[in-house]
């Protein structure tokens, strides 16, 4: 999403935007992704979750391009993709939130946002240009927390350090844009600003997928729940056809008592 097209309609979600299928990685003797199939599109929340060890970061390392996977097929767009770096995903219009944000505290909202990515004028950093399309940006994303775009990021709070790292990764055109852990370490007020933003990030149109490990964030948000259980993605449903209890069991046993373990489609895993 640019600064300049904040109110960008829902796509049409019969097609996912991005789709992995049969997905395999290991690292020497460590099989860590086995065949996995996922799906996101654009206008949702998808929410990935499973428990630690479960194969989460090396997936969404292996979509932005910092891991290659050994075999699958990975399409954007309808379209059989490859992408071998981050800058490939970046091209493709995928942005990745860390949990660590990569956010620097001596800098301003501004340049962090054109962090690696400054606009210049006749060899200067052309700081009116970057200035305005961050507060548009912003501004489009409803965002109300932040008093001035000239605030040094050390002196935000935990919740507008992660609205800053957010709002940076949809400035460029962004289409997928993949939030680990948005909410870990935040207070309850700071949560629910965060994740109302991560609301809107689908509202406006881009595909979201939500790493967290706290389900009442998941239900609250996503649309869509992925679970991984042990490398194998063994469910992904609409959230309003499973329950708390449910999804808990499949992610500690990946299986769900009641129901089949398959896909919002009614395939199995």
């Amino acid at each position: 999403m640019t600064a300049t097209e904040t109110e960008r309609p829902a796509a049409d979600t019969g097609t996912p935007v991005l789709s992995l299928r049969g997905i395999e990685k290991s690292f020497g003797a460590v099989h860590v992704l086995r065949g996995v199939d996922l799906d996101i599109y654009s206008g949702k929340v998808t929410a990935l979750v499973g428990d630690n060890g479960a194969g989460k970061s090396t997936l969404i390392k292996g979509i932005a391009g910092i891991h290659g996977f050994d075999a699958g097929d990975y399409s954007f767009e309808g379209q059989p993709v490859t992408v071998h770096s981050p800058r490939d995903a970046n091209a493709l219009g995928i942005e990745v939130v860390y949990q660590d944000l990569a956010l620097c505290d001596n800098l301003d909202v501004v340049h962090n946002m054109f962090l690696g990515r400054e606009m210049l004028k006749a060899r200067l950093l052309d700081e009116s240009t970057m200035e305005q399309r961050a507060r548009t940006t912003l501004d489009g994303l409803s965002v109300r927390t932040l008093q001035s775009v000239r605030t040094p990021v050390a002196a935000l709070s935990g919740g507008q350090r992660q609205t800053v790292a957010i709002a940076r990764a949809v400035l460029w055109n962004s289409k997928v844009v993949i939030l680990d852990e948005p909410t870990a370490a935040l207070g309850v007020a700071q949560t629910e600003q965060v994740l109302a933003l991560v609301r809107r990030l689908a509202d406006h149109g881009l595909g979201v997928l939500l790493i967290s490990h706290n389900l009442n964030d998941v239900f609250e948000v996503a649309d869509e729940i992925a679970v991984l259980y042990l490398g194998t993605m063994v469910a992904q449903v609409e959230a309003g056809e499973v329950n708390n209890s449910q999804v808990v069991e499949l992610i500690t046993t990946g299986q769900a008592t009641g129901r089949s373990a398959g896909t919002s489609k009614g395939e199995g895993a």
